[in-house]
């Protein structure tokens, strides 16, 4: 059962980790403003970073077992405030958020896809929460 969840959460990062990366790539490529280049480069970084983790990982190998805890750690926080704004995903998500100014909880999920946001600014709204894909990943990564 542990080799197949295992395979399972390299599959996802592979796929996202591809999708994600070649997404940056072309954004990269575009030659926007100095702004959108730094956020490409970073995503690039970001999403390369998963789809090495998920390879390592479905190989088998410790260091991708390592890798993988961290690539599902750098999903796991969900932030968007005024003044800051970070969230990525790679492959699938379930993440669950509040806002600050109403206590109850939302709840979205989406299979098959990627997303990266790193921004100086964000919503007027602050919004917090985490994605319980990855803190499940994460957690199923410790097993030995």
């Amino acid at each position: 059962m542990r080799s197949f969840l295992f395979r399972l959460i390299g599959i996802l990062e592979i796929a996202g980790g591809l999708y994600g990366a070649a997404g940056a790539l072309h954004r990269l490529l575009r030659m926007g403003s100095t702004y959108d280049t730094l956020h490409a480069a970073l995503a690039l970084v970001a999403f390369g970073f998963v789809l090495v983790a998920g390879v390592l990982l479905v190989e088998g190998s410790e260091r991708g077992v390592a890798f993988s805890r961290v690539a599902q750690l750098l999903q796991l926080p969900l932030i968007a405030t005024p003044v800051f704004s970070y969230g990525l995903h790679a492959g699938a998500f379930l993440n669950v958020y509040t806002t600050v100014h109403l206590a109850r909880p939302w709840l979205e999920w989406s299979f098959g896809t990627q997303g990266f946001v790193l921004a100086i600014a964000g919503p007027s709204t602050a919004r917090f929460g985490a994605n319980l894909l990855a803190v499940l990943s994460w957690l199923l990564l410790r097993l030995r």
